[in-house]
């Protein structure tokens, strides 16, 4: 992080970008849910994708008060399995 100065020469932190992963899904109502899992208990939801992905910026944010990045879980990737259903 780097500090940086405003106009009426006081100092303020450059803040740190960081990319996360975001899981997004759809409910039976419609709904967009979406999960952050390098948080534990990052979720939010939307009528649309946009709402949804705003609420969670949020949520990140607050989970960001309270972690460290240091101590966020690992994402590793996402991936399918199969699985048999009985018909």
């Amino acid at each position: 992080m780097t500090y940086e100065y405003d106009e009426f020469g006081m100092e303020r932190l450059e803040m740190k970008k960081i990319h996360l992963p975001i899981i997004i899904e759809i409910d039976e109502d419609g709904y967009y849910i979406v999960t952050c899992p390098l948080f534990k208990g990052c979720h939010s939801y939307g009528e649309t994708i946009d709402e949804a992905l705003e609420n969670i910026k949020e949520v990140i944010e607050m989970c960001l008060e309270e972690t460290k990045v240091e101590e966020l879980n690992k994402f590793v990737g996402f991936r399918e399995l199969e699985v048999k259903q009985n018909a």
